[in-house]
């Protein structure tokens, strides 16, 4: 089978179509491009005796070590830099040098290997890990962000406002080049670091975008705030968000502060994504506000969904970790990727009821597990506690306009229990004492435990304790426990 990857129509394929097209490219990418060019897997295959052609079915490929952040210590090793005496000798080579010369034949070669571009992991958790691009992978970024705008039901006449943060990192730079890949209009104005919110509603004044695109609580705060000054924006027809989970609740509230703008029609989709995918997969939503899931991008990537404690694949449709594996990139690879994501409604290839596509789909809620291990999931009281589940029901609560749970020692003392404090904001005409019992009752019900205590503040105080329009990512969930002093005497005696 031969793709057409100029075309978007990406998705008309029966699965079995794609999974034996999968294996046979996969076999082919990991034997001409990744092993002989890439140190680290080229070191990986050889110690665990395989080789890329022996890989015929998902289950040989099943048996390829998993990749994971830890493993990334040296960046410089899952670069793909081609020797060019291995180069010259390839067929696709010797004819593109017969037919085009070998200037133009060097020219091709550049363009397929030389990075030009970097992003980055946010580096929350640790230091933030680097990700080349060449321009073989920024066509492939205008592809998949072309994708995003076909789910979305978007058209070149429509006017798009980027509203990520200006910076290396994926979503930024996805959405800037999904206007590139569809040809329509596309302004990035750096979010609230770069123009503040007043700059930003200012430009939406004056553009009256159809499509907004950003993070969701930085959207939520634009949308806010244009309300309370009085603004009218009557054309928006969609928000496209990504970065972090959305909630139910938080798009039902996006939704009603678009229809008080103006615009009673405005769907809201989420969009699932990751530095080392190096593109983001579109949700697909419905004309009811019902999702259908996340369309995948199966010539580009290999998904799959395995149990988080063994490590064995899961079938079809039932809960598991994202794995990810790409078809086609250059400059930075990772294979078997283990992002801690848990895609609690499985992998399916059946056909999407909603849009007719038969692409693979993710089925949500997505939790982001790598950050439920950095901030969401703790010890408190002897409990072991997902906070995860906390932001939604906090995402859903009715009344809510802005929160943020904090992490404290008591008296600061890093050998003392973890106390729980909950910042809020209420919405106007909400009794505080109201929302403090339906939030506390909700919050032990989910959790078996209640907050220490809950501060109400005003919402431009709670935009200050978010980060918005300061951070990359707003802080919904800080840490402020301090860590233990290695006593030097016990360590010696040690």
């Amino acid at each position: 089978m031969k793709l057409l990857h100029h075309t978007p129509e990406w998705n008309t394929s029966p699965p079995e179509v794609w999974k034996h097209w999968q294996i046979a490219q996969l076999r082919d990418y990991l034997n001409r491009r990744v092993i002989p060019f890439s140190a680290h897997y080229g070191r990986l295959f050889k110690e665990h005796g395989i080789h890329p052609l022996d890989i015929k079915s998902f289950d040989d490929w099943s048996h390829v070590p998993f990749t994971s952040k830890r493993d990334l210590a040296n960046p410089r090793d899952f670069v793909l830099m081609p020797n060019e005496a291995v180069l010259r000798r390839e067929p696709g080579m010797i004819f593109d040098a017969l037919l085009h010369g070998r200037a133009a034949a060097k020219e091709h070669a550049e363009a397929e290997f030389r990075p030009i571009l970097l992003t980055s992991t946010t580096g929350r958790s640790s230091d933030p890990v680097p990700f080349l691009y060449t321009k073989h992978d920024l066509a492939n970024l205008d592809l998949s962000g072309t994708r995003l705008m076909l789910a979305g039901r978007s058209q070149r006449e429509f006017r798009h406002m980027n509203l990520f943060p200006y910076a290396p990192h994926l979503a930024f730079w996805l959405a800037h080049h999904a206007g590139l890949g569809f040809g329509t209009f596309m302004l990035s104005t750096g979010g609230g670091k770069t123009l503040g919110t007043d700059g930003n509603i200012k430009l939406i004044d004056k553009i009256q975008p159809d499509i907004l695109i950003g993070m969701p609580t930085f959207i939520y705060h634009v949308l806010r705030e244009a309300h309370e000054s009085g603004k009218r924006w009557t054309n928006l027809k969609r928000l496209v968000l990504g970065g972090e989970k959305v909630a139910e609740g938080l798009r039902a509230r996006l939704r009603d502060l678009a229809t008080a703008l103006g615009s009673p029609d405005v769907h809201v989709m989420a969009t699932y994504g990751f530095t080392e995918a190096k593109m983001a997969f579109p949700e697909c939503v419905g004309e009811s506000h019902d999702s259908f899931g996340y369309h995948l991008s199966p010539d580009l990537g290999l998904v799959e969904l395995i149990d988080p404690k063994t490590g064995e694949l899961v079938p079809d449709g039932h809960p598991g970790e994202i794995v990810f594996t790409p078809l086609n990139a250059r400059g930075t690879v990772v294979l078997r990727y283990r992002t801690g994501d848990i895609a609690e409604g499985g992998l399916i290839w059946e056909k999407c009821p909603n849009c007719g596509r038969t692409c693979p789909r993710l089925l949500g809620p997505i939790s982001r597990v790598s950050e439920v291990k950095e901030l969401n999931m703790d010890k408190l009281k002897g409990t072991l506690v997902n906070f995860n589940v906390l932001e939604h029901l906090l995402d859903d609560q009715r009344g809510i306009s802005a929160w943020q749970i904090e992490l404290r020692k008591r008296h600061d003392d890093p050998l003392e229990t973890d106390e729980v404090h909950l910042h809020l904001s209420a919405e106007p005409g909400v009794q505080e004492s109201d929302l403090e019992r339906a939030v506390s009752r909700r919050f032990h019900e989910a959790t078996e435990i209640t907050p220490n205590e809950l501060h109400f503040h005003t919402l431009a105080e709670m935009r200050e304790h978010l980060g918005i329009g300061r951070l990359l990512k707003e802080e919904k969930i800080a840490d402020h426990r301090p860590k233990p002093v290695p006593n030097p005497q016990l360590a010696l005696s040690s």
